[in-house]
């Protein structure tokens, strides 16, 4: 597929006013600001909470030439030993490659009290001169004088987790496969750590935004909970990241104008909370921080007051791409049912989704669903034996194939066989638990580490919705689309999803200003068609905001009612937005 010119925009960032003057950027800058703030406290015990993953080292080594510390404490010495910790999160670890089960631990249970009490001692002995305490845990030692929150986001932890740098918390694993060290993280410490910043940055007199190496910028707690509110109060983007995979294809290199690799690009991820990042700039300095932070501590503004009721905390929709143009097929697969994601992962919801067909290619299809009156045994014992090699499983036999084109959108309700073939460009819209893919059938190939991914058939065999066959789907899950507004120059059509699912989506077409409102709820849109669009507030709340092709952006439920239109580049042509909600 040719290349060609973009504007989407792959840094999007925003402005924070008023507070310029407190944020920093580097060792010495950040050291001066801490020493300022430290004068006058005799004996300075400097508290660097670190969320795991970040490079304890380079900040101790970083700050030592300017602040000169008498003594050092790595918390993380009074932790409990690995025996010990591998028995308490043993259960929940689990044996399975992929999957465990969600843990309950704070970051204050993998510590041992004898060994903190010996450390807390050790602190308080030193009467003079600069003491830094650091690690996961640091807070937790001690309340020291000057509180610092060293944060990064969940992809650069996983790019580190790739690359062999790091492995997990208070394990010495860093050889270990990508999908442990990747479980270990997902359902054991990034739980506890996400438990104990919610208790710890509030307190914080500074945060610390590690995700650039040797690049540190400080903010203090005030300028980043102001940053939060301003945030909260317009519409926003994440920052995208995309990753290859073994089917992937040639549309986002393309389309989204990003570097060539080796292998083609799979995914793309603009809309998903928890794994992405915003960039909020303060004068001169863009500070990155891990976006899941906005649902933390400005939940009832970013959610809305029903949502929050229903989820917590937690941001329950997700957008991402699934590029297989000119790729190969994605795993046959199913996802769990949400009884079973509860009593088995500990997963509060589960993975409901949808196939948005952003763009599509000649010979573009969906497996969806199962066709009529087949045999369920007999699926299974071909599913085993095509596990076992010589055999590929014939899923033509046993799985609905339905052509798909732009525009077209397919859902998926949880225990749904299905998967995008080759040639389509997939806007997925679904609910957040996004790691919970059962994979019944990969196509005889390996994965990009030259091992099988990992198939889960006893998982499948436990999930797979029998009575979702043809008829049902062609009645309720292929393109259930209905016009429900229209207006001076728009139209408005609700496209899903399934009554069984808690999502609604509605696509809009226009050529005109648009009416929209948040309804006291959060909402996740993609423009997908045209090529740029300005969403504003009727009453000024918010500055005008500029969305191009293919771009996902939030509108929080505090915004209220807005609009969109075509920019005056797109004057005279019919553009296209989808937008999904909680119901």
């Amino acid at each position: 597929m040719r290349r060609t010119s973009t504007m989407y925009d792959k840094e999007p960032h925003i402005e924070i006013r008023g507070c310029d003057r407190e944020a920093w950027r580097g060792y010495e800058a950040v050291a001066k600001e801490l020493l300022t703030n430290g004068e006058g406290k005799g004996g300075l015990v400097l508290v660097i909470e670190c969320y795991p993953g970040v490079r304890v080292t380079e900040i101790v080594e970083g700050l030592k030439p300017f602040l000169n510390p008498v003594k050092v404490v790595m918390a993380e010495q009074a932790a409990k030993k690995a025996s010990q910790i591998d028995a308490m999160i043993g259960r929940f670890l689990t044996d399975d490659r992929v999957f465990g089960y969600m843990a309950p631990f704070g970051v204050e249970d993998f510590y041992d009290p004898d060994l903190v009490q010996q450390l807390r001692q050790d602190i308080e002995s030193v009467s003079k001169g600069t003491v830094i305490v650091i690690g996961t845990g640091a807070a937790f030692i001690t309340k020291g004088d000057l509180l610092v929150y060293a944060d990064m986001a969940r992809w650069e932890i996983q790019q580190r987790y790739r690359s062999g740098e790091l492995g997990n918390w208070l394990a010495d694993n860093q050889a270990e496969d990508m999908l442990r060290k990747y479980k270990r993280g997902f359902f054991i410490e990034w739980r506890a750590a996400d438990r104990f910043k919610r208790t710890v940055l509030p307190q914080a007199d500074y945060y610390l935004d590690t995700n650039a190496k040797d690049d540190p910028k400080l903010l203090t707690k005030d300028a980043l909970f102001h940053g939060f509110r301003q945030t909260v109060s317009r519409p926003f983007r994440l920052v995208p990241y995309f990753d290859p995979g073994v089917w992937g294809g040639q549309w986002l290199e393309s389309k989204i104008g990003l570097e060539p690799r080796e292998h083609p690009y799979a995914w793309g991820f603009d809309g998903v909370p928890e794994e992405n990042s915003l960039y909020l700039i303060y004068g001169s300095i863009r500070v990155e921080i891990p976006s899941i932070n906005l649902v933390f501590f400005e939940p009832k503004r970013l959610l809305g007051e029903r949502v929050y009721a229903r989820f917590g905390a937690e941001f329950p929709i997700r957008f991402d791409f699934l590029d297989t143009i000119r790729g190969g097929n994605l795993s046959l697969q199913v996802h769990p049912v949400t009884d079973y994601i509860q009593k088995t992962f500990g997963m509060a919801y589960t993975q409901d989704e949808s196939y948005y067909i952003l763009d599509a290619a000649p010979g573009a299809a969906v497996c969806l669903g199962l066709r009529e009156n087949i045999n369920p045994d007999a699926m299974m014992a071909d599913l085993e034996r095509a596990q076992q090699g010589g055999f590929s499983f014939p899923a033509e036999q046993y799985v609905n194939r339905f052509a798909a084109k732009k525009h077209d959108h397919f859902l998926i309700p949880a225990g749904t066989v299905h998967c995008s073939e080759t040639n389509c460009m997939v806007l997925e819209i679904s609910a957040t638990p996004y790691i919970f893919t059962f994979k019944l059938w990969d196509w005889d190939r390996l994965g990009l580490d030259g091992r099988p991914r990992p198939i889960h058939l006893e998982h499948g065999r436990r999930n797979i919705q029998w009575n979702c066959t043809t008829e049902m789907v062609q009645r309720e899950l292929v393109n259930a689309i209905v016009q429900v507004g229209e207006g001076d120059g728009w139209v408005e059509e609700r496209t899903g999803l399934h009554e069984l699912q808690f999502i609604e989506t509605r696509r809009h077409w226009f050529a005109a200003v648009t009416p929209h409102h948040t309804n006291g709820g959060v909402q996740m849109l993609n423009l997908v068609e045209g090529e740029e669009a300005i969403v504003e507030s009727p009453t000024g709340a918010f500055e005008p905001f500029v969305v191009r092709y293919a771009e996902t952006f939030i509108v929080p439920a505090a915004a209220g009612e807005y609009t969109i239109r075509p920019s005056e580049r797109c004057a005279g042509q019919t553009l296209g937005t989808i937008k999904a909600f909680v119901r």
